[in-house]
């Protein structure tokens, strides 16, 4: 049957890919129902863009294909200390003489040596840095880099003023995105294990003499025995990578006969060489990858994966929530969203690896499809509301003036049609929405 209504080429299109019959079914099997009942001028063009606008589908489907975001190699550093990563382990019970709850984390990026320093959850960045100096500079020196998650402690004006004294940069990672601070994160799971081990029966264990010790007296225990194990990254020791000779342990002094492993010059600068080569085997991951092309104010859905507080039952619910407006870039691979209703309360950046495009429906194809509720957070305080981009164009009655269909930038405010005077930077604005249209057809 031929159609040329487009309420009945709306009808037919609900139908054959959103009613309960069809369940919301791929393009192409939507193309054969299509097929089997009905046909109109470029009907295989409107399936199309119909399945990809559905805002179930867009939502429930799982993300295939690669994902987005390019692998940037961290600065290789030339030695050991330039480059650190840093983390703390929080929730630990009450330990040491003055009752330390958390141990802060750095791991030099060249070597893989750990340093292990019990602390207070709560400290203050003035407080950190104070341990920093007292307890690390004076043993590496000062660091040129510093990798770290998202903390207060990085954001506050004053660990940035201390970041600047010392001369180092702060390169923080995305939320969810815990790649940038692998390295540290691994040290924490295994200083976790290591102490579990120990005092997996409460929060302080005897040693042989029967002495009784807390978690704080066993970090300086176990930090040693880290750095003279072999690391799977390199093949080689911590220790050896770092100074060129293991740390003695106690079992050493056992050894009857003990022999010179100081390596030559020659055969450190090999051992070195090979852990380079190591490190840089990672980016071969690069292959599954593709580079972003989002835009400040495009829309976007971001992945439930990491999302805990998200109301159903968890086998059943969307892969993505949004849509969400992308209010900033930073850098290629994270974008920060606006986010509004369950996910307000949420870190608002994100890596473009857990976000995809998201697709509006034309209204003029398909005028008889709800529309769904943009979830775009209204203005801040003393926030001027801008206009995003023209979506449409139409002659007013008297034909002497023309009317755009204008969105709103971070507004909650629906799509509205305005006379050109009214629209600032109409010229612009007009253009370039002139030019995507010659661009698509």
């Amino acid at each position: 049957m031929a159609l040329t209504d487009r309420t009945l080429i709306n009808t037919t299109l609900h139908e054959c890919h959103e009613s309960v019959s069809d369940g919301h079914l791929s393009e192409d099997r939507t193309l054969e129902r299509v097929k089997t009942c009905s046909w109109w001028p470029k009907w295989k063009k409107d399936v199309a863009e119909y399945c990809q606008t559905c805002d179930r589908c867009q939502k429930a489907n799982r993300a295939t294909g690669k994902k987005f975001g390019i692998i940037i190699q961290i600065q290789e550093p030339k030695s050991p200390w330039e480059i650190v990563y840093m983390d703390w382990v929080t929730a630990l019970p009450p330990g040491g003489d003055r009752s330390y709850n958390a141990c802060l984390v750095l791991v030099d990026r060249y070597s893989k040596t750990p340093m292990l320093i019990p602390c207070h959850k709560d400290d203050p960045a003035m407080e950190t840095a104070i341990i920093i100096w007292n307890k690390v500079i004076s043993h590496t020196g000062v660091f040129q880099n510093i990798i770290s998650d998202k903390d207060p402690k990085y954001t506050s004006a004053l660990w940035t003023n201390l970041h600047t004294l010392f001369g180092t940069k702060s390169s923080f990672s995305t939320a969810y995105h815990p790649q940038t601070d692998s390295l540290a994160e691994r040290m924490i799971q295994t200083l976790e294990d290591m102490i579990r081990r120990f005092c997996a029966y409460g929060i302080e264990f005897k040693d042989s003499d029967g002495f009784t010790q807390d978690w704080c007296t066993l970090i300086s225990a176990l930090e040693p025995e880290y750095k003279t194990s072999i690391h799977s990254s390199t093949g080689k020791t911590p220790a050896m990578l770092e100074k060129g000779w293991n740390t003695r342990l106690p079992y050493d002094t056992l050894k009857k006969d003990l022999v010179d492993i100081h390596p030559t010059a020659r055969s450190f600068k090999i051992m070195l060489d090979k852990a380079r080569h190591h490190e840089n085997r990672c980016m071969k991951d690069s292959k599954s990858h593709k580079p972003p092309d989002f835009k400040i104010g495009d829309l976007v859905l971001v992945s439930t994966l990491h999302f805990n507080n998200i109301k159903g039952p968890k086998k059943l619910k969307d892969s993505f929530s949004g849509p969400f407006m992308i209010k900033a870039l930073h850098g290629p691979n994270a974008v920060q969203l606006g986010l509004t209703g369950e996910l307000m309360n949420k870190h608002s950046t994100f890596p473009v690896s857990l976000i995809k495009p998201y697709s509006s429906s034309d209204k003029e194809l398909f005028p008889l499809r709800k529309k769904p509720q943009l979830e775009i957070p209204p203005l801040e305080e003393g926030e001027e509301k801008k206009i995003l981009k023209v979506l449409e164009e139409r002659r007013t009655r008297n034909k002497k003036e023309r009317e755009y269909l204008v969105r709103y930038k971070n507004s909650t405010q629906e799509d509205e049609w305005l006379i050109e005077k009214d629209i600032k930077n109409a010229y612009k604005l007009v253009r370039r929405f002139r030019h995507e249209r010659k661009r698509k057809e």
